[in-house]
């Protein structure tokens, strides 16, 4: 079916490396649409994406920012992300709003980032069709020609060229629609014989009347342009400078004729009830569908969830249902986001971003729906990377530990990438992020925006217990004070999990020994026993609980004494089970200066680390992959600064849990045993 506006809408993702410049070109784009009249600058604090003051303080993008504007025929609506792998929470949850991923690439890099390469198998793993941009084609000692041979070496023969470079980089020529000019190298015809060749592939009667004819008009393409973006089996590259406007223009059309409309894009991944995957249509007849991908705590508006809507219409005074949540909102307010401000509009399409205010249910990743047929509807979950670098954090001034915790609160809302913990045996409240300039950057958001001053140390590694071996235990709780007692008595079984299984209960009770009504009270006690094992004081992972017998009374027994009976039970079991801590690993990747590669591997080494292999990143950096335990990281970012001269960088992923040496589990366990004579 047609829909002649819904086909207009271009839902784009300007992602990439920090520094390649997303927030200039998003500034050339709307400059050059006409929708601002004078382009703004990260360097003067006046862009429409990068608005917050500590954005301006920083010089570069904390938050992913939304805008949209009109060219041609086309309605563009695009997100700005930030590049640093510190704040990959705000950039991924953008590819799961957008159809395309534009992934820019600084021309003055040479080499192919680790950013880029993620970002880019992040799109492919959303099935998003992607683009690549090279931005700064007219900064100096910039080898063009050099870098397209590195992209298509690190991403395929599926990379080309939709226009080139000409005039020392003063403008770019087209290479699809009106191939006629010269390049600054290569050759604009050859360019465009490569790409019909390519899109025609996906197409077995147009391939063969181009085999038979020879041509084929650039407008006959369309389609299979299309079907190639989906498939993957076509990346294209567009030159541009945001700074003098080269290729900016060029990129609008594009955008405008090339990019796929929300009814052309791979559709987003729902599930239903089943976990089967649910197909949207992005008609505007249909119902309501809509996934809110960010949070924002304005200070003056107050809890903001912003969406893209897949399918359906969006009127203001509409009735919407959060989730399985059968309590409907009205949309007495519907807004559009535009940079720092919000426009009410009177109803939204599909692929356009939305905005409601002051619906406390509107959490990050929280389905919009106007019918409850689509109640048990959920949106296929973002592989998000798990937070690893944390500080212990506490109120510096008493009487502020309440507000604390409603700002930590209010940072958690708007970061998927954001953890809290709290350590019971430590009484820590440690905040986990995603690198040293994401929590310095929370750090100045408290007591910048929230006036609010916190104590910060390095917090314990997060170590975990698991046993080794199957194990039996019993208890009989059994208590009589004069009136009703108390009694309750189980047998249960504990055995080893694969490392990441996490935690099982199984009722293996037979002929009610232990009626049903009180199963849960004993699961409720073992569980009790999971935040603290008894040899570290580490949370407990990876058991498996049977519950296989006991007896229970049919006037004393009660919840309480299941519970009692349980807790103690699987303390005994624990005891002969063989416990064992496990430690983090994380995976690092370190970019640094090509000589420095000795002295990274070494220190790595000295580190418990591994190294696992080794790429080149041009003539002059290199990239070291390793496995590390986390506890062997701390102070990790100031040995890399002095080891690199500055020059180094590094991330981290977590990998897996792995059993620690055994003078480390010895350490761990004399420091939890001392701790109650320490208190």
């Amino acid at each position: 079916m047609s829909h002649p506006a819904v086909e207009s809408i271009r839902c784009v993702a300007l992602v990439g490396h920090a520094q390649s410049g997303k927030t200039s070109l998003a500034e050339a784009l709307l400059q050059a649409s006409g929708a601002i009249a004078t382009a703004g600058s990260v360097e003067r604090g006046d862009s429409q994406c990068d608005f917050d003051p500590l954005e301006r303080e920083y010089r570069h993008s904390l938050a992913s920012a939304l805008v949209h504007f009109c060219y041609g025929a086309a309605e563009v609506n695009l997100v700005d992300t930030p590049g640093s792998p510190d704040f990959v929470g705000q950039a991924l949850p953008a590819l799961a709003a957008v159809d395309t991923a534009v992934v820019l690439v600084d021309a003055q890099a040479a080499v192919v980032e680790p950013s880029t390469r993620r970002m880019m198998a992040w799109a492919a793993e959303r099935g998003l069709c992607r683009m690549l941009v090279v931005n700064k084609i007219d900064a100096e000692r910039v080898d063009l020609p050099g870098l397209l041979a590195a992209l298509r070496e690190a991403f395929g023969k599926e990379v080309l060229p939709l226009n080139l470079p000409a005039d020392d980089a003063r403008r770019v020529v087209d290479c699809f629609f009106n191939p006629e000019g010269q390049a600054d190298f290569s050759s604009v015809a050859e360019a465009h014989q490569a790409l019909v060749d390519q899109v025609v592939e996906v197409d077995e009667a147009l391939m063969a009347r181009y085999l038979e004819q020879g041509v084929i008009r650039p407008e006959e393409l369309h389609a299979p342009f299309e079907q190639a973006l989906r498939e993957g089996h076509l990346i294209p590259l567009c030159f541009v400078s945001a700074r003098s406007g080269a290729g900016v223009v060029e990129l609008l059309e594009v955008l405008e004729k090339l990019a796929p409309n929300p009814l052309e894009g791979n559709p987003p991944v729902f599930l239903d009830e089943r976990g089967k995957a649910f197909a949207t249509l992005a008609e505007p007849d249909r119902h309501v569908l809509a996934q809110v991908f960010k949070v924002v705590m304005d200070p003056f508006v107050g809890k903001l969830g912003i969406f893209r809507l897949y399918q359906g219409t969006l009127r203001r005074d509409a009735q919407l249902y959060v989730g399985a949540l059968r309590k409907a909102v009205k949309v007495g307010h519907l807004l559009r986001p535009q940079g720092r401000r919000y426009e009410e509009v009177a109803q939204l399409l599909p692929g356009q971003f939305g905005a409601l205010a002051k619906v406390e249910d509107l959490e990050f990743g929280a389905l919009l729906h106007d019918s409850h047929d689509e109640d048990a509807l959920q949106f296929k979950p973002l592989p998000l990377p798990q937070p690893m670098q944390g500080l212990a954090v506490a109120a510096k001034r008493r009487g502020d530990e309440q507000r604390l915790a409603e700002v930590l609160g209010r940072l958690l809302a708007e970061d998927p990438c954001l953890r809290l913990d709290y350590h019971q045996d430590t009484q820590e409240t440690v905040l986990r992020g995603m690198g040293e300039l994401h929590l310095r950057y929370l750090l100045d958001r408290m007591a910048g925006t929230y006036k609010l001053e916190v104590e910060t140390r390095p917090p314990r590694v997060p170590y975990r217990e698991t046993i080794s071996r199957a194990a039996e235990g019993h208890y009989r709780h059994k208590k009589q004070s004069g009136g009703a007692g108390q009694f309750g008595e189980v047998y249960l079984r504990i055995e080893p999990l694969p490392r990441g299984a996490g935690f099982e209960f199984v009722d293996q009770i037979k002929g009610g020994v232990i009626p049903g009504q009180f199963i849960p009270s004993v699961e409720k006690g073992v569980r009790s026993v999971l935040a603290a094992g008894p040899l570290a004081g580490c949370p407990l992972e990876d058991v498996r609980v049977c519950v296989h017998d006991g007896k229970s009374h049919p006037v004393d027994s009660k919840d309480v004494a299941f519970q009692a009976a349980g807790r103690r039970a699987m303390l005994e079991a624990l005891r002969a089970a063989g416990g064992i801590v496990l430690e983090p690993l994380v995976n690092i990747e370190v970019v640094a200066p090509q000589g420095r590669l000795g002295d990274i591997t070494s220190d790595l080494t000295s580190r418990r680390g591994q190294v696992l292999g080794t790429d080149s990143l041009g003539p002059d950096q290199l990239l070291v992959r390793g496995l590390v335990p986390l506890a062997e990281l701390e102070g990790y970012a100031g040995r890399l600064k002095a080891i690199t001269a500055g020059q180094g960088s590094y991330s981290l992923a977590l990998s897996h849990y792995e059993q620690v040496p055994v003078e480390v589990q010895q350490r761990l366990a004399r420091e939890y045993r001392a701790t109650p004579e320490e208190d």
